[in-house]
């Protein structure tokens, strides 16, 4: 079980009593203090969110410097998922904490400094207190890292004090549980006569082994999972407005994104350049993009009867950064101009252009989020057509990859308009196979209009590929949902209507 979700589980104190599991019963430290002074046999207790307040794993990864480039490698673990082969959810913090160390060890040095802090700050006083008034052995037994737990126990006033952890590294032991690790330590009897005290039903078979089993959730324990604080663009979207949901994959790297690319990469003399190139201008665009998304939550929350707000949205107390985003978008903005006009150095009139959008896009989403349900209609169409065709103010695209470009906005609003003008619930379900229609309707009418030799080019028929495999779904649903109303019997409205009026 992860962090994350044991977290969530936690419910009041409770108490083991043998093997049984009494009902549960409203916190009482007194309770627990009392048992630790009355118990005259070997005291093991729980590190993470019992003695020490917050997870040691957790803040040590908070800790580590550069925090944008930590955060991104734990996230490509996360999207790996390389404990899969060590154990899962149980060795997750063993790949984390180990590639951390692995590739920043002066991260190490770091979180004697911060472990300092935090040792005093967030320590169990009251559990410490017990434990020092006892003349009983006592041992911490935690799933956490002795690197990172024993500066901890040293700012407590505890670093004399036994501690069974993990080595970084170490998968035997977070699969074998803390019953096999207390008893290959301190032998089967020490461990039958001990007081257990630890907040983690992943603890149930050391709980079940001792004599004296407490399972005791402390009220001021808090969870606090790292990288809070860190901002990356695309961290909002992935945690408050669109969270659990591939969004930056599925909306923006697979729709997109593919379409900047294929619309523009045949004009390019460097194609992989150019690719790299409009990924950092994707970058730079989105971090000000975002900042609508955070916008339009925080004027809906203040403003709107009915606002579509995540539970994420009140769970993340956590500041927006005002300036930050903008500092991306110019770093990003820039390295990606140098890179779509490479060989050669980029105008001043670039940065000026590209300023613009960036500045136009963020008024836009401002004066949108501020605008009455049935005006935003319009102003949708707006944003849709800045997410699909900003870079056009600095790339050129050729003229079926402008038609695509068309098409992907106006699919995208078309839901959107059903959804406002009717006040049904929104329907996106269709959105591919619209773009596709779109596409293939523009391209007929530039055909007749301008000549069939301006879309009769190889990047039509890659586009026009992408469209239908993106849409294949779709089309593959919609077939096999048609069906011909001139086969079966014609329904008698007559009959219909009288059968209606009887129900009635």
């Amino acid at each position: 079980m992860s962090y994350e979700r044991q977290s969530l589980a936690k419910a009041q104190a409770s108490q083991f009593e043998g093997d049984r599991m009494p009902s549960r019963r409203p916190f009482d430290a007194s309770t627990v203090i009392r048992a630790v002074r009355d118990h005259d046999g070997h005291v093991l207790v729980d590190f993470d969110e019992t003695l020490y307040l917050r997870n040691s794993s957790e803040d040590f990864l908070d800790s580590a410097w550069p925090a944008p480039l930590v955060f991104l490698m734990v996230r490509l673990l996360d999207v790996l998922r390389p404990w899969r082969l060590t154990g899962g959810e149980r060795t997750r913090d063993v790949w984390r904490v180990g590639i951390v160390l692995l590739c920043m060890p002066w991260s190490l040095w770091r979180w004697r400094r911060v472990a300092a802090r935090l040792g005093r700050e967030a320590a169990n006083h009251q559990l410490i207190e017990a434990l020092r008034q006892t003349d009983a052995p006592r041992t911490v037994v935690t799933f956490g890292f002795k690197p990172i737990v024993r500066p901890l126990l040293k700012a407590m006033g505890l670093a004399d004090t036994r501690v069974l952890a993990l080595k970084v590294w170490s998968f035997s032991a977070r699969r074998a549980g803390k019953r096999a690790m207390v008893e290959k330590a301190l032998g089967s009897e020490t461990m039958r006569d001990a007081l257990v005290i630890t907040d983690s039903l992943d603890d149930r078979d050391l709980l079940e082994a001792c004599r004296h089993p407490m399972h005791v959730v402390w009220p001021q324990a808090k969870f606090h999972p790292a990288f809070q604080n860190v901002y990356l663009p695309g961290v909002y979207i992935t945690r408050v407005k669109r969270p659990g949901v591939r969004f930056i994959y599925r909306s923006i790297i697979s729709d997109e994104f593919s379409v900047w690319v294929l619309a523009s990469f045949m004009l390019s003399m460097y194609p992989l350049l150019h690719i790299v190139g409009l990924a950092f201008l994707a970058v730079s665009f989105w971090a000000i993009y975002e900042c609508g998304y955070v916008d339009n939550d925080r004027v809906g929350a203040r403003y709107e009867n009915d606002p579509q707000l995540t539970t994420a949205f009140f769970e993340q107390r956590a500041e927006f950064p005002a300036v930050l985003p903008w500092v991306w978008a110019a770093v990003c903005g820039v390295i990606a101009l140098y890179l779509l006009r490479w060989p050669n150095p980029p105008a001043p009139v670039d940065f000026v252009i590209w300023g613009c959008v960036l500045l136009f896009t963020h008024g836009w989403y401002l004066i949108y989020n501020r605008l009455d349900k049935s005006s935003r209609i319009w102003f949708f169409a707006g944003l849709q057509m800045l997410r699909a065709m900003c870079f056009v103010a600095v790339v050129s695209v050729t003229l079926v990859g402008a038609t695509a470009l068309l098409a992907h906005a106006l699919a995208r609003w078309v839901p959107y308009y059903t959804y406002r003008a009717s006040r049904m619930k929104y329907n996106g379900d269709q959105v591919s196979s619209t773009r596709l229609l779109f596409f293939v309707l523009l391209s007929l009418g530039i055909g007749m209009t301008v000549g069939w030799q301006v879309i009769w080019t190889p990047v039509e028929f890659i586009i026009l590929a992408w469209y239908i495999f993106k849409a294949r779904h779709e089309l593959i649903r919609n077939i096999r949902n048609a069906y011909l109303i001139t086969q079966g019997e014609r329904a008698d409205p007559v009959a219909e209507a009288r059968r209606g009026s009887s129900v009635r």
